[in-house]
């Protein structure tokens, strides 16, 4: 008898086992995939973009949203109200989810665009310019850009020249605006706007009018003044201005007069031989 429920036993003792390691198995599997739920509860609630934004953008509506903040530390200056940021300007440009914090945005009533990010003593002037002059595109809003001023040649000068008019200065907007062409058709042309001083503007207004004006990119934490003396056309071949090259003459080939070979003469006196020489 003991024989025949011997491996009914060793069944039943098999499947006990088998439904142990399957209950911890599923456990295990249940613990993994449960998220993991915040430590922290809500601290605050932060006024975010909704999307991203550009400088001096005027804030609307849809422009922002509110999340639940539940970090350790509340950013200083958050706004929890939408109505407090809706109707005010940008001074820097935020990104989709950024906080907007009370450092970022305009005065109330200032408004956007331009005027909000023009600092106090300073100007924005708007000059046309080559479509070249962009360097290949990467003249972006709050680069930093010098200004270069190539005049042709007039009655004051000679020869064409150019020159660093500015340096360091920073750009507020590039874009293109239409204007009219000497038959009077559409057209467009590349405008930069600059961050300048009164003194700046007057030198640029007058810059645009006189020559052409083209734009070189620098690095933004390169803020060193370099002294240049310009450069002209007959630079670029090696010469200079109001000086002539000179010129090596040939030197004279001297010809060597053959000197003339000497006569001898034969003389016989009183039976005694002479030689006697002749020059001809």
């Amino acid at each position: 008898m003991a024989r025949r429920t011997r491996p009914f036993l060793l069944l039943l003792l098999a499947l006990v086992s088998g439904g142990i390691a399957a209950a911890v198995a599923l456990r295990y599997i249940q613990q993994r995939s449960t998220p993991l739920m915040a430590t922290e509860p809500v601290r605050a609630q932060i006024v975010v973009a909704a999307r991203s934004l550009p400088l001096g953008s005027l804030v609307g509506e849809r422009d922002v949203k509110t999340l639940d903040w539940s970090g350790g530390a509340v950013p200083t200056g958050f706004v929890s109200n939408p109505a407090e940021v809706v109707g005010r300007g940008l001074l820097v440009p935020v990104q989709e989810n950024e906080p907007i914090l009370i450092s970022k945005l305009a005065a109330v009533g200032m408004g956007g665009g331009l005027p909000v990010i023009i600092d106090e003593g300073m100007r924005a002037i708007t000059i046309g310019v080559d479509q070249v002059v962009g360097v290949s595109g990467f003249v972006l809003p709050s680069t930093r850009v010098d200004v270069l001023l190539t005049l042709q040649s007039n009655e004051n000068l000679k020869e064409p020249a150019t020159k660093v008019l500015m340096q360091n200065v920073r750009t507020l907007a590039a874009g293109q605006s239409i204007q009219q062409d000497k038959e009077g058709k559409p057209r467009q042309v590349s405008v930069v706007t600059f961050l300048v001083s009164p003194e700046q503007a007057e030198t640029l207004a007058l810059a645009s009018q006189q020559g052409r004006i083209q734009l070189t990119l620098r690095n933004m934490l390169d803020t060193a003044q370099v002294t240049t003396n310009g450069t002209r056309v007959s630079a670029l071949m090696g010469t200079v201005p109001g000086r002539r090259t000179p010129t090596r003459r040939a030197a004279a080939v001297r010809t060597a007069t053959p000197e003339p070979s000497p006569t001898t003469v034969e003389v016989f006196r009183g039976g005694q031989r002479t030689l006697m020489k002749f020059n001809r």
